[in-house]
């Protein structure tokens, strides 16, 4: 029968992958391709996600002026403004993130530090994460700097905090299709099973009209330790920003994240 051959094939196939030595993995791993040794001490670990730190007890202090880079926030904790219940008033409650679990840290924001303002100009300044609220509900969220401008005191040192405004962009991108095939760029405007209604439902309308929301978000930088020798600082952060609105489809509720922060002075 012709099926055997075929199926003997397919397993001897199967077999060379099976068996193939776990050196070629780990050369593939390790070698010119993807890096060096330190990439697969790293990779699937975790660590990349994990800010550089400073002893806590450097002291001294850096002029806020010229520019800063390599500025890395790491969220540790995230709340949702939610209430518990109808009777009660929203208030932050602890969430728990969902996804991705190894992936929330903001890195390598640059910009400029002059009048002592943390000016961001670019950067892995944003981060998508999914938060799983005590209810039940999920919250997705972009955790952004872009664009941020936090002013303070005129130097870099225990204690100072720099506090502004953030820009918070939209989860979706234009071309996301909802599940009736519905985008902002792309796709159709409206559900077809809902043309009968005329459109001239409120909730149904904004379903069907895609918005491209940006949001504003807060952020205080407290600085904690400082390195004065290699300019490197690190403290803390507390941001406020809002969730995602789903291209205008749901209400955003307040979010408040923190973490721990590096930087250095360029």
């Amino acid at each position: 029968m012709l099926f055997r051959p075929l199926l003997a094939l397919v397993l001897a196939f199967c077999l060379t992958f099976i068996t193939a030595p776990s050196s070629a993995s780990a050369a593939f791993v390790l070698g010119n391709e993807r890096g060096n040794s330190e990439f697969g001490k790293v990779v699937n670990s975790g660590q990349a996600n994990t800010c550089k730190s400073i002893s806590s007890g450097s002291s001294g202090s850096i002029t806020a002026d010229g520019s800063f880079k390599e500025l890395c926030l790491q969220p540790t904790e995230i709340f949702v403004k939610v209430a518990a219940s109808k009777r009660k008033k929203a208030d932050f409650v602890p969430a728990k993130i969902i996804s991705p679990a190894n992936n929330t840290a903001i890195d390598q924001v640059y910009g400029d530090l002059s009048g002592g303002k943390f000016s961001a100009q670019g950067g892995i300044d944003f981060a998508l994460i999914t938060v799983l609220a005590p209810s039940g509900e999920e919250f997705p969220l972009v955790f952004s700097v872009k664009d941020m401008v936090a002013s303070g005191d005129k130097s870099i040192a225990a204690g100072a905090d720099f506090s502004g405004t953030t820009l918070t962009p939209s989860y979706r991108t234009g071309d996301f299709l909802d599940p009736k095939s519905r985008a902002k760029d792309t796709g159709v405007e409206y559900a077809q099973g809902l043309i009968a209604l005329g459109g001239d439902d409120e909730d149904l309308e904004r379903e069907n009209i895609k918005r491209d929301l940006t949001g504003n978000g807060e952020i205080t930088l407290s600085i904690e330790s400082v390195d004065s020798a290699t300019n490197e600082f690190a403290g803390s952060f507390v941001a406020v920003q809002p969730s995602d609105n789903d291209l205008g489809s749901r209400d955003p509720v307040d979010v408040k994240i923190t973490g721990t922060l590096y930087g250095r002075k360029a």
